[in-house]
């Protein structure tokens, strides 16, 4: 039986993905699991498994195309089958039966039409629309490539990319300037979080505390965990488990805004905010409330390995319930994070660093550190984000209790 190999959809806003690089020539036999090619989305360089094993044809893309969600780009067949033929992709990425096509004449008419037809007459689709009215550009002088010439959004950003959106700007409007392209990871990015800022009424509670017991429970559990996992304990490992009790106690806190209503999501899965060459990947560690502080910074070191060399996975990056951003590294006191749709709240920290702080009346100094947990307003309120950042705040102080 023929399976398919279609552009996959690995979260809710993606449309598109690029097609970066087959693993595998067409003929060529193809183990059920193995690496087959590499997609590039939103949020990272995704490595794609194949569904089936047998043998790759039929192979409808080239790297670097940009793909949309669903569309057919190979088939995975047995010895001496054939890749059907009734079904040919559409520019939404929905299949459609294929169907006789007009004769000759009439098609050579309609493509004439269609060629001298003003752009301002072509069909534009509502995102490029906006692409265009972000970049200036001037869409008569933008060629579409989907269905009938409908000019896509890819359209626009491949405008934008060779320079036309300057040239269609007189040159007495702005200084000449160089910029840099932008990767489809970055680009996304920066919609994803403009989107959050501008649709997401955003708040935030801040909370400075004592990171004695932090440091202390690193220093204790560390060496075990280090030498059980071959890997070094992080105090975002210790911020992953710390932050999966918290939030198992306050539900609202793992939830999401959909249709004017608050679903509360039953798994714990914390993303962890990761810098790449090209921007940020968020890596997710699933049921992180289940996992011992081995398995975490197992998982966790898997996921910063993956992210550097570009080759996460589609179970890496998808179904993060909350994040968690730490600066820490970076020597950042405090900072305010984006909250990441469609989650309802992120935690940004900050350094560890020693402090004059009040002890029984006296000064004394003790290593504090700053958390910041930005908010979504349509699902908490400041009353439930408070609590939440309190009793995050009891468990780190008492993290030796929790991980026994």
């Amino acid at each position: 039986m023929a399976h398919s190999i279609v552009m996959p959809a690995l979260e809710m806003a993606q449309e598109t993905g690029k097609l970066l690089s087959w693993r595998k020539k067409e003929g060529e036999n193809v183990a059920k699991g193995e690496p087959l090619l590499d997609v590039e989305t939103d949020k990272a360089v995704v490595e794609i498994e194949s569904p089936a094993e047998g043998i790759l044809t039929g192979i409808k893309a080239r790297e670097g195309d940009v793909i949309p969600v669903g569309q057919t780009i190979a088939w995975i067949v047995m010895p001496g089958e054939k890749p059907p033929q009734e079904e040919t992709p559409s520019a939404t990425g929905r299949r459609i039966d294929a169907k006789p096509g007009p004769p000759a004449s009439a098609a050579t008419s309609r493509s004439a039409a269609t060629a001298s037809a003003p752009a301002s007459s072509a069909r534009i689709s509502p995102k490029a629309r906006r692409l265009a009215r972000e970049h200036g550009v001037d869409l008569s002088r933008v060629r579409g490539t989907g269905s009938e010439g409908e000019i896509q959004a890819e359209d626009i950003l491949s405008f934008v990319a060779s320079g036309g959106a300057q040239a269609a700007t007189p040159a007495a409007a702005a200084p000449a300037t160089s910029a840099k392209p932008m990767s489809q990871v970055a680009r996304l990015m920066a919609e994803r979080m403009t989107q959050s800022w501008t649709t997401a009424p955003h708040f935030f509670v801040v909370r400075e505390i004592d990171a004695g017991a932090f440091l202390s429970a690193r220093d204790k559990f560390g060496p075990p965990v280090e030498q059980e996992r071959s890997v070094r304990l992080s105090h975002t490992d210790l911020l992953i488990a710390a932050a999966a009790r918290a939030l198992a106690k306050f539900p609202q806190v793992n939830a999401t805004w959909t249709d004017n209503a608050i679903r509360l999501i039953p798994e714990i899965n914390v993303g962890i905010a990761m810098a790449v060459e090209d921007g940020v990947v968020t890596g997710v560690i699933p049921s992180a409330n289940a996992k011992s502080l081995g398995e975490i910074a197992s998982l966790r070191n898997g996921l910063a390995e993956r992210a550097r060399a570009g080759r996460l996975r589609p179970a890496d990056i998808g179904g993060a319930t909350f994040t968690i951003s730490n600066l820490g590294m970076y020597h950042v006191d405090a900072f305010s994070a984006i909250v990441p749709p469609p989650q309802a709240a992120i935690l940004a920290v900050g350094s560890i660093s020693d402090r004059v702080v009040a002890a029984g009346g006296q000064p004394t100094v003790r290593p504090m550190m700053t958390l910041t947990l930005s908010c979504d307003h349509r699902v908490l309120d400041g009353a439930r984000a408070a609590l939440f950042l309190n009793e995050l705040t009891e468990v780190v102080r008492d993290l030796e209790k929790w991980l026994k």
